[in-house]
């Protein structure tokens, strides 16, 4: 008997537990799924019994390395870079090369580049490579050593050319620098260093500059290109030549240095503005650019209400001593063509010269020996000169 009532207990035990288990789930998790279906929503109790839950979705965490990221978005552009290495000729060999304390140095110098077409055409700024008496060997990603010869050097950028007896080469790819805005990130690229692999350096674009002219000089000159990207990335100077890159993994810019009042300017070049140039290295046309033959200063909001002057842009030629000889350059074509100090250049044919159309970029657009129409200002008074570039 006493057996009996033991069995009956712990199966009642059972049925306890396993019911209680049951209405856990129930109450939990099938009354307010239940309670979201057409047909069960309309009863009051299910609707109660999901009241005062709380779904929780599955989340999952993902961790992106920067390093990583970095490494895939410059992946394509990053087998486009070389090292040049510039080295002296045999005449510079025997003599070398002295320094203001006598002693003597070799002129061989690392300096970066980018492939610009299969066949071995390599673009890098001028100061990345020696240009007097020197030789050239390019490495290129996967180790090759190629003998290159100089090409051409751009008057206008500064962009220097090389040849490569190179074939089906890594080119890089250059996307549309006009979409890219101060405080975007950017990554510099660079292979200048004799240990002969590529060096990263991640930044900002800081701002662009408008007025800053590759004369290196107080005034812009209409033969040097203008305007041009600041960016933040450390030790610039090992990236000069090489390709600054966005995050889809275009190149926007080529990073470039001048000397401007004894001080060491790197900039960007935008990219928009290296594909002009690449265009015409390829044609062979880089000995065709055009001359007009001014200093000038450019105009902003911000000087013309300093000066009074009656327009907001344009391009003021213009010489700090007042010599109509240090602003228009003698037996140039402005001036054969009558420009004066003071003139005020407010267009070139129908495009007008503002802050993202300078004057200098938009002469490069045409070609020595062209004909054009510049729109100026004269005391006051609209006048149209035609010359040859």
């Amino acid at each position: 008997m006493t057996k009996k009532i033991a069995k009956k207990a712990i199966f009642i035990l059972i049925l306890m537990i396993f019911g209680g288990l049951g209405g856990i789930i129930a109450d939990r998790y099938l009354f307010p799924y239940l309670s979201t279906t057409q047909f069960f929503s309309r009863y009051e109790f299910l609707k109660k019994g999901s009241e005062d839950i709380t779904i929780i979705n599955k989340t999952e965490q993902v961790t992106l390395k920067e390093e990583t990221s970095i490494s895939k978005i410059t992946n394509q552009v990053s087998s486009s870079i070389v090292n040049i290495i510039s080295y002296p000729t045999e005449e510079v060999k025997s003599v070398g090369v002295k320094k203001t304390n006598n002693s003597v140095i070799d002129p061989t110098k690392n300096g970066t580049g980018v492939v610009v077409t299969g066949d071995g055409l390599i673009m890098t700024y001028v100061s990345a490579i020696n240009t007097e008496k020197s030789k050239y060997k390019v490495m290129t990603y996967d180790g090759n050593m190629y003998d290159a010869e100089l090409a051409g050097i751009d008057s206008y950028s500064g962009l220097a050319f090389l040849k490569a007896q190179a074939g089906n080469l890594s080119v890089g790819s250059f996307g549309n620098s006009d979409d890219i805005k101060p405080g975007e990130k950017v990554i510099a690229i660079a292979n200048s260093l004799s240990s002969y692999g590529n060096r990263y350096a991640a930044g900002l674009i800081s701002s662009f500059d408008p007025a800053l002219n590759l004369a290196g000089t107080a005034l812009s000159s209409s033969e040097k290109l203008e305007g041009v990207y600041e960016a933040d990335f450390g030790y610039r100077e090992y990236f000069i030549g090489g390709p600054v890159v966005d995050y889809n993994g275009q190149i926007v810019g080529i990073a470039g240095n001048i000397q401007t009042t004894g001080l060491n300017s790197f900039f960007v070049i935008p990219a928009n503005k290296v594909k002009m140039v690449i265009d015409r290295a390829i044609k062979k046309e880089l000995d065709k650019n055009p001359l007009l033959g001014i200093y000038y200063m450019p105009i902003s909001k911000t000087y013309a209400v300093e000066k009074k002057l009656t327009v907001e842009n344009g391009a003021l030629i213009y010489s700090a001593s007042g010599q109509q000889g240090l602003a228009v350059i003698n037996d140039s074509p402005a001036q054969k063509a009558g420009l004066k100090i003071g003139d005020i250049i407010v267009a070139v044919g129908a495009q007008k010269i503002d802050e993202k159309h300078s004057l200098s970029d938009v002469l490069y657009a045409y070609r020595k020996g062209d004909m054009l129409e510049l729109i100026i200002l004269r005391d006051g008074q609209e006048k149209k000169i035609s010359l040859e570039i």
